[in-house]
This record gives structure tokens, sequence and C-alpha cells, in this order.
């Protein structure tokens, strides 16, 4: 059985020497063939130099280089379109490699097609990136058509029946973690510590992370459209309620009590509130559509080190 590892890197020049080496220990420590296929996500630091030098030292490295920075997920998709192996193993740097013996046993054991590796605990990590973490996947999962695992990531194990089918998804905004649990197939958590970072920082910025988190609310859910009518009739009959409360007022002599200018203004701005919310809903849903419909490439790939001529794909 031949294992791909995938591995997306992003200015990880502090931290990949390290890795390199231990995802080599881990993968030499099984009886199964193995290719490394780190994917070099448009670094602007020494990343590119220092993978090209692994894979100019070592035939099971592989390295796919972007031309530009085209985001984690997209850097996951080139991995995944371009792996041989008959599973696939999807883990970040900062994940722990020395688990995916255990998951590969689980993966057999089981007779899984996915194992996904959850989180018990997070080491390194802030209470406030914990705690929206917590929420973020307990909201996706109540706006959601359907239930998806909650605290995990995307380090997963994969087999070749997933990875076919995922090569069948042409849509450009991936939510991977998301798609996985869609697809169905038996699937079974792995459970895992998740150490502090040998070094470098994290990469995601709170801008990436609501990016993220926009994609997998939109790209599994209609409830926001509904939300935004619920939000609408909300706001009518709270609108009918002030004006008979006014009227009222006005019949029982009490002119004073209607404030004037004051209540007209906070009228129009709950209004407007209610509208520039919704607008912006659908106006993430017409982003997409306008996205997709442009059909442009999710990657542009400027290197490909250590891989069959024949196996170049590029979606």
């Amino acid at each position: 059985m031949k294992v791909s590892v995938i591995i997306p890197c992003y200015n990880e020049e502090e931290v990949l020497p390290l890795s390199h080496k231990r995802f080599s220990q881990v993968m030499e420590s099984t009886a199964h063939d193995y290719e490394l296929i780190f994917v070099n996500d448009g670094s602007k630091d020494h990343t590119e130099e220092l993978l090209l030098g692994f894979a100019n030292d070592d035939p099971h490295t592989k390295v796919i280089s972007f031309s530009r920075n085209f985001g984690h997920q997209n850097a996951v998709s080139a991995g995944l379109h371009n792996c041989t192996g008959d599973i696939a193993v999807i883990i970040d740097v900062q994940d722990p490699p020395e688990v995916i013996p255990q998951m590969i046993d689980t993966y057999l054991k089981e007779g899984s097609n996915v194992v996904y590796a959850v989180r018990n605990k997070r080491e390194g990590e802030t209470f406030m990136k914990k705690f929206t973490a917590k929420i973020y996947y307990r909201m996706l999962n109540s706006l959601s058509d359907y239930t998806f695992p909650v605290d995990t990531g995307d380090f997963r194990l994969i087999d070749r029946k997933v990875l076919d089918a995922f090569k069948q998804f042409p849509e450009k905004h991936k939510y991977l973690r998301g798609l996985f649990s869609w697809m169905g197939f038996k699937q079974t958590p792995f459970y895992y510590t998740r150490n502090e970072r040998a070094a470098g920082r994290t990469k995601y910025s709170i801008r990436k992370m609501f990016s993220l988190a926009s994609a997998g609310i939109f790209g599994f859910s209609k409830k926001p459209l509904k939300l935004a009518i619920s939000l609408g009739t909300l706001s009518i009959f709270i609108a009918l309620a002030f004006a008979i409360w006014v009227f009222i007022m006005y019949l029982s002599g009490k002119e004073s009590i209607v404030p004037g200018w004051s209540s007209t203004i906070i009228t129009i701005v709950f209004l407007g509130g209610v509208q520039l919310f919704t607008i912006g809903i659908l106006g993430e849903y017409i982003g997409n559509i306008f996205d997709e419909t442009k059909n442009r490439p999710e990657y542009i790939i400027d290197k490909k080190i250590n891989f069959d001529p024949h196996n170049n794909q590029t979606i």
C-alpha cells in the first residue's frame, strides 16, 4: 500500500527542516511505500529553496510550487489532485506526524474510507481562538443541512475511493472538511493532541479564518437566505407595532411621548441595518456564483519536482 502525505506550506522556513526530518522518519518506520507532497503556496521566504533541496536529496519528497499564494484549501486540493497513493493523509506542519501510523492502523482495523483527526487538546493556542472555533463548528452545524464533526480540521486520512470522488468536484470555493463529510462513506474519528508549534507562527490571520468560515457557511447552507427573509419580516412587524403605538399615544393626547425626529431616525436606522445585512448575505452568494461562472483554475503551478511527467494535473 502506498501512502501520500500532503503538506501545504506558506512561509514555513523556520520549521521546515525539522518537519521534513520528522515526516521522513515516521514514514520510513512504516512498512508502506510513501510520498511526501509539499505544496508551496506562494511563500515569500526561503520555503521553496528548502523544499527543492529536500526533493533533490530524497526521491520520496515531491514539491508543487504555486505561481503565487492561492490559499490553504487550494494547496491541499493540488496535493490531492496529484497524489498517487492508495490512501492520502492531509496534514499541516504543526500537526504531529507521529500519529500517522496509528491513523493507518485505525483505517485498516475499522475498514473506514475516512479517518478524521479530532483535537482533544490544542496546546499553544489562545483561549479566544479555541472559543471561537468551538462556537463556529456548532453554528455551522445549526445552519447547515448536513452534520459535520466538531473540533476537527483538515487533518485526516482518506482512501482512493474518496480521492476519486473528490476529483469530480469542479467548484472553486472548496471547504474541504465539509466536502468530505458531505460525501458520506464510512468515517471514523481519531483523537490526538496537537502540540504547540516547534517554530514559526500560524499563517491563518483573522481575515483568512473568517474567509474559511464563510466558505463553510455559504457553501453548505441556504439558511442565511431564509434568515434574511425572517429579519425582513421581523422588521415589518416592529415597524407596524411602533406605528400602532404612536397612533395610540396620539389619540390619548400624550403627544409629548412621541419624540418626533428621533423616532423617525431610529426606525430608518433599524430598517436600513436589516436591508444592508440581507444585501450582504445575498452578495456573498452572488459573489460565489460569479467566481464559479468565470471558471478560472483553482491554482497555477509554477514548478513540479519528482513527479511522473504523465501525472501532470492542474485544475
